[in-house]
């Protein structure tokens, strides 16, 4: 039976392996330069464009060796000026990330994994379950053919942009691919996007937080709490009965921050289920003297989810608690939830 060759993937390689890429088509180190530089500083995806190559040589990469397989499969466009983008892998499979546009910033969402295996019962794409990781080279896939669909190929954002590791999947438990893709993200010679517009976020796992903390190119990080008791944490993120609520508060206030970072955690405000003032009292109590900041994120409703939204008055009177505590908390306005866009909704629909 025939067999197809699978093509090397370029988008993903260091500058480092893309020039030992060179090496093993008899090319000069300096050629593997010319296609990091091309990739991901000018974000050109295709090898026709990469004019500073001689044509012999685009045509035998294109024989051997494809940029991404990553494809937009599909794009919906919220009233809001949101983007939901449907993009298909190189092997079929699907992932889903967002393009949010504001006045002083824009912000990517992306995926790190094709599904989710932490199981929160309040998220969509926990309804997949894990199909598998993704790849260094398809996580930053993401940014590259977002920007370029919004932008334009090599054009900067005018105001910049941020990245949130807060699509589908959990990222510590992808953690070596999705490290090396902030490297890449991160890279002066190559996308150049500060770690300090990168937030990594994750349910909870805390031996991979300590791991994090000692990163030489570290993002910021975003904890998803959502609880403030364990049997009530565990009810909706189950990966807590591994990792527990003390243990997690334990390892965040042991995490060092550098001047004028503040660790982030996530609270989806579900009515009647984690909402009350009791709660919002407790929560006060997990952060007291921790250099921290609280996101209160409405629930976005599915109907394959059994939860509510809290009412606002119940949001603001929780937010009122933890401020009066010394918490600085914020509200994350709901954006794309025409198109299925918002937090936890994502989940690949076909």
């Amino acid at each position: 039976m025939l067999q197809l060759r699978r093509m090397e993937a370029l988008l993903g390689k260091t500058e480092v392996e893309l020039i030992e890429f060179a090496r093993t088509l008899g090319e000069a180190p300096f050629r593997g330069k010319q296609l990091y530089k091309a990739i991901y500083q000018g974000r050109r995806l295709c090898f026709d464009d990469i004019t500073e190559l001689s044509k012999p040589l685009r045509e035998r990469l294109k024989a051997v060796a494809e940029i991404t397989a990553t494809r937009i499969a599909k794009v919906f466009y919220s009233n809001d000026g949101t983007r939901r983008y449907l993009l298909q892998l190189g092997d079929g499979k699907e992932v889903e990330a967002v393009y949010i546009p504001e006045m002083r910033r824009d912000t990517i969402c992306i995926s790190c994994q094709v599904g989710c295996s932490v199981g929160c019962t309040f998220c969509m794409t926990a309804q997949l379950g894990l199909v598998r990781n993704m790849t260094a080279g398809e996580i930053v896939s993401q940014v590259v053919i977002v920007l370029n669909e919004v932008y334009g190929a090599g054009v900067s954002p005018p105001h910049g942009v941020n990245l949130v590791y807060m699509g589908m999947g959990e990222s510590f438990l992808n953690y070596q691919e999705v490290m090396k893709s902030v490297r890449l993200l991160a890279d002066d010679k190559g996308l150049s996007i500060s770690p300090k517009r990168i937030t990594v976020s994750t349910a909870g796992l805390t031996p991979r937080i300590a791991d994090f903390a000692r990163e030489e190119i570290r993002p910021r990080l975003a904890i998803s709490l959502a609880a403030t008791t364990q049997a009530e944490r565990t009810t909706l993120i189950p990966i807590n009965r591994k990792f527990t609520l003390d243990e997690l508060i334990a390892a965040c206030r042991d995490y060092p921050l550098s001047e004028r970072e503040k660790l982030t955690f996530e609270y989806v405000c579900l009515d009647g289920i984690n909402d009350s003032d009791e709660d919002a009292g407790r929560l006060a109590r997990l952060l007291k003297g921790m250099r921290a900041k609280v996101n209160l994120i409405p629930h976005n409703p599915a109907p394959e989810l059994p939860y509510r939204a809290s009412p606002m008055e119940r949001i603001l009177s929780f937010q009122r608690i933890l401020v009066d505590a010394g918490v600085p908390t914020f509200i994350r306005r709901p954006r794309g939830q025409d198109i299925s866009a918002a937090c936890g909704q994502l989940a690949a629909r076909r």
